[in-house]
């Protein structure tokens, strides 16, 4: 290290010239890229380190081999630090309106180095102005790809930086990107491309740049051009790709832009996926119908555009030892698409509840909870529907045991919905017999004490239309399971929901049709809870409670 220091010392004294001072970073330089032991260190505390700050600002025939003396340095972490506190961060950013690519190059590393994970430093660099620079490096200098490189680096660092997104946004780096994805060489470039473009998706405003300036036909194509391989990185990028592409349409507008009233390039390019060999894009061709499927409008058009034998097919794959996030997304594509009325009588048409009913026999807790909110969002509404499903006693065997999954709440209390649903839609007798010789009568009763609101009215109307079609064939199992008394609790509660209580008067209606739960009303005073209800502050839930005694009192 003797040379070394015989050099450090001589820069501190000061040099007499240009080339004496060239001499000594040729020194500095080598010693760097030999990588030798404890060099980086020593320069850092020698000294001299505001002398190179200085030469830069003099902008010399030197700068560009001190810029490059600085972002070898900089490759140690432990010399970062002295580096900005020497000025040197703020003596390189005006470097960054060179027009020598060399100098923009040893620059951008430079700093890219010394600001490395220092969130600070880095947020200075943005109020300094270096994000419109970047950028516009990258388009004066496309071709340049070392240099282009850096400013990628460089971008995917300040990325999370909400400022630094605001500035993207308004600089047009969405072009910027597309350019680079196109002409990507390497696994390592699409990588860090795909990165920048993650983070900076999550904002709406650079999503929908980012759709205007083609990124997700950018994205489609690479993936285009990777699939069938069974290389790592290849497969890696389809993944990350795709997944762009799905939240991408999470922005209302960017989304339509890409569905194109379902002719768009995109939307086609999904309905490929989900026909694919390729896993991860089975499992983001349903992700991405499922956006798509966020409003009305699309939905209808998709179903129209014969969408849902895809999705169908794609279960059907997956069905026996199946991937079980293909099958979660491909359910909530089908959920999605069953909410307009016009849509669920066409699938229904379709058999889509026939088809997915293979999938009762998995015992997957998240298959089965999108199964179950599926099959509820196609009966609702259709009587039909739920007549059919309603009578179905292995469909009814399977949501019995689901009513009581102990260890997944989401699934008992879809299987609990879909249970009150298939009486509520279907109001028909024969549902409600096989739902009683299913067992499921005590079922509703306990969804009705849900801490759920939604789930008690629910649970409530089921059990009112169910009593006012064939009280006979409940009472016994009402008096079994403590009906009445669970409703009066209900009435007295000074806590309880409006419409609970309001749902809880209207089965009271329904009871006192049967002579024995009308003697357990009286034997418990159930007209004292009504009478306080009588007087309540809601018009409605009071003259509900009157309607009740009034019932009461004709009965007796």
């Amino acid at each position: 290290m003797d040379s070394l220091s015989a050099v450090l010392e001589a820069m501190k004294v000061g040099v007499q010239n240009e080339e004496e001072l060239k001499t000594h970073l040729d020194t500095l330089l080598t010693v760097l890229q030999e990588k030798r032991e404890g060099a980086a260190e020593q320069i850092a505390v020698s000294g001299v380190l505001p002398i190179l700050g200085q030469t830069l600002g003099k902008n010399t025939s030197l700068t560009i081999q001190v810029a490059l003396v600085i972002a070898e340095l900089a490759r140690e972490a432990t010399v970062r630090e002295p580096c900005i506190e020497a000025g040197l961060v703020s003596a390189l950013v005006p470097l960054l309106e060179s027009s020598d690519e060399d100098l923009l190059l040893h620059t951008g590393r430079a700093i890219g180095r010394i600001c490395f994970d220092n969130s600070p430093q880095q947020d200075q660099l943005v109020q300094w102005g270096v994000i419109p620079r970047l950028v516009a490096i990258m388009q004066q200098y496309p071709e340049n790809d070392p240099l282009v490189n850096v400013c990628l680096l460089a971008l995917c660092n300040l990325a999370d930086i909400d400022c630094a997104r605001e500035a993207l946004a308004e600089v047009g780096v969405a072009g910027c990107l597309t350019v680079q994805l196109r002409r990507a060489p390497n696994a390592e470039r699409r990588h860090v491309i795909l990165e920048v473009l993650g983070t900076l998706g999550e904002n709406d405003l650079l999503k929908l740049q980012f759709v205007d300036a083609g990124v997700p036909q950018a994205l489609s194509e690479m993936i285009q051009g990777l699939q069938g391989g069974s290389d790592p990185h290849d497969l890696c990028s389809i993944k990350i790709a795709s997944n762009l592409i799905v939240s991408l349409l999470l922005g209302d507008e960017s989304m339509q832009k890409c569905f194109g009233d379902g002719t768009g390039s995109i939307y086609q390019d999904v309905l490929s996926w989900l026909q694919s060999a390729n896993t991860q894009l089975q499992l983001s061709g349903a992700l991405a119908i499922a956006n798509f499927a966020r409003n009305d409008g699309n939905c209808v058009r998709m179903v129209e555009l014969g969408v849902v034998p895809h999705i169908l097919n794609l279960l059907e794959h997956h069905v026996d030892e199946g991937d079980v996030s293909v099958q979660h997304a491909a359910l909530s594509a089908l959920r999605n698409l069953a909410i307009p009325a016009t849509n669920k009588v066409r699938m229904l048409e379709d058999a889509v509840s026939e088809r997915i009913r293979a999938l009762l026999r998995s015992e997957m807790p998240p298959v089965q909870f999108k199964l179950l909110g599926t099959l509820r969002m196609m009966v609702d509404g259709q009587e039909e529907a739920a007549a059919v499903l309603g009578q179905d006693e292995a469909l009814l065997s399977r949501v019995m045991e689901w009513c009581e999954a102990r260890d997944h709440a989401g699934v008992r209390g879809e299987a609990n919905r879909l249970l009150a649903a298939l009486i509520r839609h279907s109001r028909a007798p024969e549902v409600i017999h096989a739902v009683t010789r299913a067992g499921g009568v005590r079922h509703l009763i306990t969804m009705a004490t849900s801490e759920h609101v939604i789930m008690q009215n629910e649970a409530l109307v089921a059990l009112a239309i169910a009593s006012a079609i064939d009280i006979e064939s409940m009472e016994v199992v009402f008096r079994e399971v403590g009906l009445v008394p669970t409703l009066q609790q209900m009435l007295d509660d000074p806590v309880g929901a409006v419409e609970v209580k309001f749902s809880a008067v209207g089965l009271v209606c329904s009871l006192v049709n049967s002579v024995s739960l009308r003697e357990q009303m009286e034997s418990l005073n159930l007209k004292e809870s009504l009478t306080k209800l009588s007087g309540h502050a809601n018009a409605k839930l009071a003259s509900q409670a009157n309607t009740a005694l009034t019932v009461l009192a004709e009965m007796n």
